[in-house]
């Protein structure tokens, strides 16, 4: 008798043990972005999901939303504090009214070359992620997003050839909007959307892009000539709502952080690869690389970045430690690659 209240009681103890044992739901992120669908970047993304929802036995799952179907930038943040989207991919620029230190990658014409901005980010990624983390998105890469170098539709080889230039600049990218008041220009704020009807139009006759960009949106049928100077390093921020990434497992969210990091990391070597690529394929295509005239010419353009850079500090838009650790970086690695040759 004893023994069958025994096994009655542990059967009861056992039972009451599940019920209190919390349900892990299956949850979707839902992540939208200007992309074009086909991009290899939606491609390797989506094999990337792919591979999250098997490692968590379908207890997380990544559904895209390509090529702007929801929204400019604004409204995918819009979506996101509404729990109607649960990430997207950004520019850095977008995501700067929300933590403004997460453009400082692209202050203009800091970076000469790849090195110099391996060097940094190394240094500096998981300090922006953390700013953004605090302003309620979980940043799960920061990605190239190449040099970006004007073109045009006549040559531009000085600085004071941009005057007079209808100049596109993104919708509230203060930044560029600064480094082209140094140079005395008045641009055309425009969402990407609309830059290659504008260009079309004449609305706009000039854009800084990266050459994969230019080709990918086709503003490259639309221009002749690209000055052959870094105007700066772009980046790519894929961000989920932090509420809804900390409802995931510990477990799961490093499933989801390694996948989405191993795939950004592959993305960005192809990525660099490419450039060259689509460097030649411009060339092809009849647009002509101009440079600087001379050396005091590259300098004058130099000039007007330090004058941005001020004009930026002056704002208090950034912190000074973050944006003094980037440029203290830089001129460390430029010290010490000068140092070794």
């Amino acid at each position: 008798m004893i023994s069958r209240y025994r096994k009655s009681a542990s059967t009861f103890i056992l039972l009451a043990a599940l019920l209190v044992v919390p349900t892990v739901e299956a949850l979707t992120l839902k992540i939208a972005t200007i992309v074009p669908d086909g991009s290899s970047w939606l491609v390797e993304m989506r094999k990337a999901g792919k591979e999250i929802a098997k490692e968590t036995d379908g207890r997380v799952k990544l559904k895209f939303y390509p090529g702007g179907v929801m929204g400019g930038d604004k409204t995918v943040l819009r979506k996101i504090r509404a729990r109607q989207l649960q990430g997207g991919a950004f520019t850095s620029g977008a995501l700067a009214e929300i933590f403004p230190d997460i453009e400082l990658y692209s202050l203009p014409l800091i970076f000469r070359n790849y090195e110099e901005v391996d060097f940094v980010r190394a240094a500096m990624d998981e300090q922006l992620k953390k700013g953004m983390a605090e302003q309620g998105l979980e940043v799960l890469s920061i990605s190239d997003g190449g040099f970006a170098y004007v073109m045009s539709q006549v040559p531009i080889r000085r600085v004071e050839d941009l005057k007079g230039m209808k100049v596109w600049l993104v919708e509230d990218d203060k930044m560029t909007e600064v480094a082209l008041d140094a140079a005395g220009v008045s641009p055309v704020p425009l969402p990407i959307a609309d830059v290659y009807t504008a260009l079309q139009t004449g609305l706009v006759d000039t854009v800084a892009a990266p050459p994969m960009g230019a080709i990918a949106f086709q503003w490259h049928t639309k221009v002749g000539y690209l000055t052959d100077v870094p105007l700066m390093y772009l980046t790519g921020v894929l961000a989920v709502d932090k509420r809804a990434f900390d409802k995931i497992s510990p477990a799961d969210r490093k499933v989801v952080r390694e996948t989405i990091k191993n795939v950004a990391r592959g993305l960005d070597e192809e990525g660099r690869q490419g450039e060259m690529g689509a460097r030649q394929a411009l060339q092809n295509q009849g647009i002509e690389f101009v440079t600087a005239e001379s050396e005091e010419e590259v300098l004058r353009w130099h000039q007007m970045s330090e004058e941005a850079i001020k004009n930026l500090r002056g704002m208090n838009r950034y912190s000074d430690e973050n944006m003094d650790q980037v440029l203290t970086l830089l001129e460390q690695y430029r010290s010490e690659r000068s140092a070794s040759q």
